[in-house]
């Protein structure tokens, strides 16, 4: 296992090691300069996603960026550079390009209110999360750097709780954040953030009951699980795949945990 710098100064410093980089790359999200670390097939490549919204009342939590949200992520910081924004706002105009779009956005939003999180926050549709009420929302990852398995988008293997160095990563750039949002519900998209949000919550990190888990992943390929969750297709309906019990059971527990959420 390698990696470049030194762990314990490594979140001040990202952004400043890595900006000449940005000014000068290509578009290359591969460039070998922006390589921060590396364990056999895995490497972790720096982008700027250090931004953290700290009066967020929302996180919601994937895997890593991949290939498309970096691209965007350093395209964006090129440019901000170049016209002379100031290193805060960079951060924050670039992770905004990696938000949810088309209809993983429209699946979220719509789930989202069915747990009935847009009314908690006063909202008249989650949607506004991703636009008037962006102060609100921060998006992030277990692991907040481009990860990648020989050279693909890391998927969730091998498993970040179980790979010493994934673990890592975790620990240096995803318990920070956690820390951080000190009022925020995590909301994690899939099994992987979930593990991941459990074990911090078990390790005693952050409480349990701010861990939203168990809505359907808003994936277009996740389409039956997300219409009977939302109502629109009958237990009935669905095939031996989908366990109508375990969905009904988190939807009631979400709607419950989404009420604990303070004004």
């Amino acid at each position: 296992m390698t990696t470049n710098g030194d762990a314990r100064t490594m979140e001040k410093t990202h952004f400043a090691r890595y900006s000449a980089v940005i000014r000068t790359t290509n578009g290359n999200v591969m460039d070998e300069r922006l390589l921060m670390a590396q364990d056999g097939p895995l490497q972790v490549y720096y982008a700027p996603f250090e931004h953290v919204n700290r009066d967020a009342k929302v996180a919601i939590v994937g895997i890593t960026p991949g290939k498309t949200q970096m691209k965007n992520a350093l395209h964006e910081a090129k440019r901000q550079m170049l016209v002379g924004t100031t290193e805060g706002e960079i951060l924050r105009l670039a992770k905004s390009t990696a938000g949810f779009s088309g209809p993983m956005r429209l699946n979220l939003t719509a789930l989202l209110d069915r747990i009935g999180l847009g009314e908690r926050l006063g909202l008249a549709s989650s949607a506004e999360l991703f636009s008037s009420a962006r102060h609100r929302l921060h998006t992030c990852s277990v692991l907040p750097f481009p990860t990648f398995v020989s050279g693909d988008d890391y998927r969730g293997t091998p498993d970040p709780l179980k790979r010493p160095f994934l673990r890592e990563q975790i620990r240096q750039h995803f318990e920070p954040v956690v820390k951080e949002l000190r009022s925020a519900f995590f909301l994690p998209l899939g099994p992987v953030p979930t593990r991941v949000l459990l074990a911090l919550a078990g390790e005693g990190l952050l409480d349990r009951d701010r861990v939203l888990d168990g809505m359907p992943h808003p994936s277009g390929a996740n389409g039956e699980r997300i219409n009977y969750f939302l109502g629109k297709k009958s237990r009935e309906c669905l095939s031996g795949k989908t366990d109508a019990t375990a969905l009904d059971r988190a939807r009631e527990e979400l709607v419950k945990r989404v009420g604990r959420i303070a004004d």
